[in-house]
């Protein structure tokens, strides 16, 4: 990955108290409180590891946390990179740098991607460490994009091209969610907002996975109820909210 263009500079403005940058604040406050929301959820490990990122509207760029937890993840810390994986502008730790290549591809592959999570939720990273798919057998799952449950990439260590090709291989389409063997979870989808419920959906489906397996273990629905299930929230959401 190469350094920080010289070239930029010259367009350098005052962001943060005491210090000049070309990142947006307001972007990179966006990146921030995504990162707290992605916590308040849940869905992520004790140590809060993990990285946000978020496509600048407009450019072949991307907003991502450097941060070596996103507990508490400053916006100082959100960096500024092109699509192509360039530094663009701020400070990019080995660790965080190197699974920059995940989050470019899901951007690269689709063009109505504008927000990636990887996080290491416990239950959910539980199913990519034993190489296990994630079944359609909550309803949420059928609601909300994943009605063929969530695969697994085989394994390659993180973010390289071995790795990033795994993920190609594995991801269903339409599905916005893969788990990474040996490694922790993927999503991507159109806003934050659905990267957030679905990185949840992810993790509630696998603790209930986990949960079942000495009830005999989980049931899947079948695939014509996934459809009626969506279907009828469909038509619940197309009603809005009643009033009496």
């Amino acid at each position: 990955m190469a350094g920080r263009r010289p070239e930029l500079a010259a367009s350098r403005r005052p962001c943060w108290p005491g210090g000049w940058c070309v990142v947006d604040k307001d972007l990179a406050d966006q990146v921030a409180g995504i990162a707290q929301r992605v916590v308040a959820s849940g869905a992520i490990s004790a140590n809060g590891h993990g990285n946000v990122s978020l496509r600048v509207p407009g450019a072949a760029e991307m907003y991502f946390t450097a941060g070596p937890s996103l507990r508490g993840h400053p916006a100082s810390s959100v960096v500024r990179v092109g699509l192509d994986g360039t530094l663009l502008d701020g400070d990019l730790p080995p660790i965080q740098g190197a699974v920059v290549a995940m989050h470019t591809a899901m951007y690269a592959d689709h063009p109505d991607v504008g927000c990636v999570l990887h996080t290491h939720s416990p239950y959910a990273t539980a199913y990519a460490v034993a190489h296990r798919p994630i079944g359609c057998w909550t309803e949420a799952l059928a609601m909300f994009g994943l009605p063929e449950g969530v695969p697994v990439a085989v394994y390659g260590p993180r973010g390289s091209s071995e790795a990033v090709a795994g993920i190609r291989r594995a991801i269903t389409p339409g599905v916005p969610a893969v788990l990474l063997a040996n490694h922790g979870v993927l999503v991507f989808h159109r806003t934050p907002d659905l990267a957030i419920l679905v990185g949840g959906i992810v993790e509630e489906a696998a603790q209930a996975g986990i949960n079942a397996g000495p009830l005999g273990g989980p049931v899947e629905i079948p695939p014509g109820l996934r459809a009626a299930a969506l279907q009828r929230a469909m038509t619940f959401d197309r009603q809005g909210t009643v009033h009496a």
